[in-house]
């Protein structure tokens, strides 16, 4: 049930009164967009986030200049939330990846609600226990999985936060994400287009048989879906 007068943003939603109100003053709304730099490993925070839509990339820097995403977040979560309440210091990037909405809350007024309230300090903490399992799903999904499945795994959540069939993606970009090749994306996205799952053209791929794409998936993606629904109380 959406409660009225408030963010699309899932946590946000489940507080109850007296909690939101806590917040409510403090809640601006920004532009999400793509690209943008919303937190950056070992610089101290400004704001946490609560994403209306859209999707926002946590990703970690190898020592040799790349990238690859550990999780990614969007209106079922809140970014930054942990850091926040531990030394303001950000753990990880955290990158738009699909442009939307959020709203933003300074660390200081974050703190005062987490301080005054056990519940909000809770669920934050519930989001954070959340984010850290899909972060190891991944991790264990990106040792032992194929490519195909990885993928599919991948397009599945992204479609979850965004509510889109058509995503704006390179196909550099999933690769990047994915912490694979180029060519091995590609390899496996025209086999998914011959097999009629997903159409891809220059940055866009359209996800055209969704049950044929969780089909392709491995276990992950629901073991990851189950276990934050668990987390949350929310329904499986």
């Amino acid at each position: 049930m959406i409660a009225s007068g408030r963010p699309p943003n899932q946590m946000l939603q489940s507080l109850d009164a007296a909690d939101f109100d806590l917040l409510r003053p403090h809640l601006i709304t920004v532009e999400l967009v793509r690209e943008t730099v919303l937190s950056e490993a070992d610089v101290a925070l400004r704001h946490v986030y609560f994403p209306h839509d859209g999707a926002v990339s946590i990703t970690v820097g190898l020592s040799e200049g790349q990238t690859i995403e550990v999780a990614m977040i969007g209106r079922d979560s809140i970014v930054a939330g942990g850091a926040a309440l531990a030394d303001g210091i950000a753990a990880s990037n955290a990158v738009v990846l699909f442009p939307g909405t959020a709203s933003a809350l300074e660390i200081p007024a974050f703190r005062n609600a987490a301080a005054a309230s056990v519940p909000f300090r809770g669920l934050v903490i519930r989001h954070e226990q959340a984010l850290l399992a899909r972060a190891q799903q991944s991790l264990l999904c990106n040792t032992l999985h194929p490519v195909e499945a990885r993928l599919a795994r991948w397009l599945l959540r992204a479609h979850d936060l965004s509510d889109r069939k058509t995503l704006p993606l390179t196909q550099e970009t999933l690769a990047q994400m994915m912490g694979v090749r180029r060519n091995a994306v590609s390899l496996v996205a025209h086999a998914l287009q011959r097999a009629g799952i997903i159409h891809y053209s220059r940055g866009q791929i359209e996800i055209t048989d969704l049950r044929a794409l969780q089909a392709t998936s491995c276990d992950c993606y629901s073991a990851a879906k189950t276990h934050h629904a668990r987390l949350l109380g929310l329904p499986p």
